[in-house]
């Protein structure tokens, strides 16, 4: 290789950049290649008189990272920048001459490139080295694909070094370079990088996988004829397109190998169709589709729902009429190219400042890096996020798809669509269902994430629901910075601030016994632990009411509500005798009327019957309202009861469970009319999801510690 920049070919070029400018200008037709020119023979010329490990001259690193990217159709400015990267800091070039002579664009790659080789790839250092790696990284994408580049030409070169450290470079290539590589697109880095890898870390599986490899490669391939098949389809269709054979390379052999146990010649590669337009895929698909039998469970649409890393492709498989089932990719040209190059593709559109799911992705990784001081601390959550190899893809309302990895909780997603403001989440429903925070979501779930502005924030318990580490950064912080609003370890639930004397609805709040007792004016409720078959009167003076129960059977028997389920008008309602020979009335569905049939016990019929007079002083009802905990949750209620005329008789709030919390109100109606708007009143409360009429639980001394509200 001539090295000298004397040595030109007859477009002037340096012989050495020949191959360089030749991909670039197949990617890049009008691409000014003076630039490159200069760029080389600065470097050339600063590098003079070193040497790599193996004994080649220097520049030959520089120059074979830049051909990796022009091959990858990298454009001018990382091309150049690529040539200089070492020289900054490895030779007397300083940042001020390159900005000089090739502009502030080139100046700040090269910046960036040169701080990620400022600090040793050490054990000790990695945390370090790759927190700088992102931070130029999430200003500039080009950094990294620069820096990818140059650990696959290190990778390649790998040989020269002592066993240990091909190990320990090997190893962190494995743990943060391949899946950085994955993560930006760069698909043509990232199989390469995961072969090296291999060979170095499981050589002996690597020489069985390349052993195979090496000997179907002498057998007639039966994919040939499949394609073959599927160009007379397609033609015949009049659908434009290209069928090629994607061979796959050892990891991905060595992966099929340990799936399937054996291999068959099908399995040694797969199908590619490109076509010219996005419309045209799903064109192919429905050809192959109706012209092969295809295998339902291996299809994916990719088109529709894109994967992280901007990734389309329609991922099917079909069974040929020799019955070899064949995998096939179909996409764009342009599908193609992102496919293989990623970030390197879009660089212009990915450039400072980053767009896309990419872009959001290296802007978090910048947040967690100001967020998390201590290095290892990063370095564990960068490894843990990039450890997933497989991703589902939920529909998330508000915001459309939302690609998570597998294993993902409602709280991960939460804060992979809303960041910080996911601390006032309060709720899920998945696949129209109510779901509990901590529920792991699956591929094609429908979910909806309910936020309300004045939620108190995570609840340590959100730490064991988040697989995340966006979202275990996030909620850890949080709690730091909000000691005070951590629940007891009891996990009582503490009374709220605002429930003290004057609140709504006539409650005061009273020490109690150490039971978080809250008490509420009104007349006297029967003792607890009373059966729940026992009645209050509601007979009063006598007064003839509006809207009051009638026994035909027992015309003068004194009548009473049950408090079980409280009855009240229209209910449809039913009658038991008890003891003392009063009228026990109950709602027809209460679980009591059962018991009490089965029992033997004479049932009556009850009907509500009219009068003249003022309604009856003492109708009850028994609500129960599903919520999820917030701040001032109590107190929201009770002033929405308060302001629709009805008084609590008694209350309980039964201790919050997977961030859903119960309360159930006795409250006395002025009207039975009301009790539909009171319900929803009540339903219109932030953080409520459900109301609806209760049966009051027997024994409710018995119940387990909570908030709770009785008469005296």
């Amino acid at each position: 290789m001539a090295l000298l920049g004397g040595a030109s070919s007859r477009d002037g070029l340096p012989h050495a950049l020949e191959h360089v400018a030749k991909a670039h200008r197949g990617f890049h037709p009008d691409a000014d290649i003076a630039a490159l020119r200069t760029a080389y023979l600065l470097a050339e010329d600063a590098h003079r008189g070193q040497t790599r490990k193996s004994g080649d001259p220097y520049i030959t690193h520089p120059l074979a990272v830049t051909l990796i990217l022009a091959e990858l159709g990298a454009e001018t400015t990382t091309l150049t920048a690529s040539l200089l990267h070492d020289t900054v800091e490895d030779t007397e070039v300083t940042l001020d001459q390159v900005r000089s002579g090739f502009g502030e664009e080139v100046a700040y790659l090269v910046d960036g490139v040169t701080k990620l080789e400022k600090v040793d790839y050490g054990a000790a250092a990695e945390p370090e080295t790759f927190r700088k790696m992102l931070v130029a990284t999430g200003s500039d994408v080009r950094v990294m694909s620069i820096k990818l580049a140059d650990r696959l030409h290190n990778m390649r070169t790998l040989g020269v070094m002592r066993r240990e450290k091909q190990v320990r470079i090997a190893k962190v290539t494995h743990d943060v370079l391949i899946p950085l590589a994955e993560r930006l697109g760069v698909q043509a880095i990232k199989t390469e990088l995961e072969d090296l890898v291999f060979a170095v870390l499981h050589p002996e599986d690597y020489a069985r996988s390349r052993k195979l490899l090496l000997a179907n490669a002498d057998r007639p391939d039966p994919l040939q004829e499949t394609a073959a098949e599927m160009r007379e389809v397609l033609h015949a269709a009049g659908i434009a397109a290209e069928v090629a054979i994607r061979p796959r390379h050892i990891v991905s052999v060595h992966r099929v190998l340990q799936k399937r146990g054996e291999l068959h010649g099908t399995d040694f590669g797969r199908l590619l169709v490109l076509v010219d337009e996005a419309a045209d895929c799903y064109a192919v698909l429905g050809e192959l589709h109706t012209c092969f039998t295809p295998v339902p469970a291996e299809f994916k649409d990719f088109i529709a729902v894109p994967k992280f890393n901007l990734y389309q492709s329609l991922h099917t498989a079909v069974a040929d009429r020799r019955g070899h089932v064949v995998e096939t990719l179909v996409r764009s040209r342009q599908m193609h190219r992102v496919a293989e190059t990623g970030v390197v593709a879009l660089a212009g559109q990915l450039a400072r400042p980053a767009a896309g799911q990419v872009g959001d992705w290296l802007k978090r990784l910048l947040e967690w890096q100001r967020s998390t001081p201590d290095p290892d601390a990063f370095w564990s959550a960068l490894r843990e996020d990039l450890a997933p190899d497989q991703e589902i893809t939920v529909f998330c309302d508000p915001g459309g798809p939302l690609v998570l990895p597998a294993g993902a909780s409602c709280v991960d997603a939460a804060y992979a669509r809303h960041g910080e403001t996911a601390h006032t989440l309060v709720g899920a429903r998945v696949n129209g269902r109510l779901a509990g925070l901590g529920t792991r979501l699956t591929d094609g779930d429908a979910l909806s994430l309910l936020l309300a502005p004045e939620a108190s924030g995570p609840a340590p318990e959100w730490l064991d629901h988040a697989q995340t580490p966006a979202a275990r950064i996030a909620i850890t912080r949080w709690l730091a910075d909000h000691p005070a609003a951590r629940p007891p370890a009891d996990g009582a639930m503490p009374a709220p601030a605002d429930y003290a004397p004057g609140a709504p609805g006539g409650a005061v709040a009273t020490a109690g016994s150490g039971s978080g007792a809250v008490r509420s004016g009104g007349p006297a409720d029967a003792p607890d632990g009373a059966p729940d078959d026992v009645p209050h009167d509601v007979s009063g003076d006598g007064v003839p009411r509006p809207a009051e129960p009638a026994v035909a059977e027992l015309p003068d028997a004194a009548l009473r509500l049950a408090r079980c389920c409280t009855p009240v008008p229209p209910d449809a309602v039913t009658g038991f005798v008890v003891r003392g020979g009063a009228v026990a009335v109950h709602r027809v569905e209460c679980p009591a009327v059962a018991r009490m049939a089965t029992a033997g016990r004479r049932e009556l019929r009850v009907h509500w019957r009219t009068g003249d007079g003022a309604p009856p002083a003492d109708l009850r009802v028994t609500l129960r309202a599903e919520a999820f905990v917030r701040a001032h949750l109590l107190a929201d209620l009770t002033e929405a009861i308060a302001a629709e005329g009805a008084a609590i008789v008694a209350a309980d709030v039964e201790p919050p469970r997977q961030q859903r919390v119960r309360h159930t109100y006795t409250l006395q109606l002025p009207d039975p009319a009301e009790l539909p708007g009171l319900m929803r009143a009540m339903r219109r409360v932030p953080g409520v999801y459900d109301v609806s009429r209760a049966q009051h639980p027997p024994g409710a001394a018995q119940r387990a510690p909570g908030l709770r509200a009785r008469t005296r």
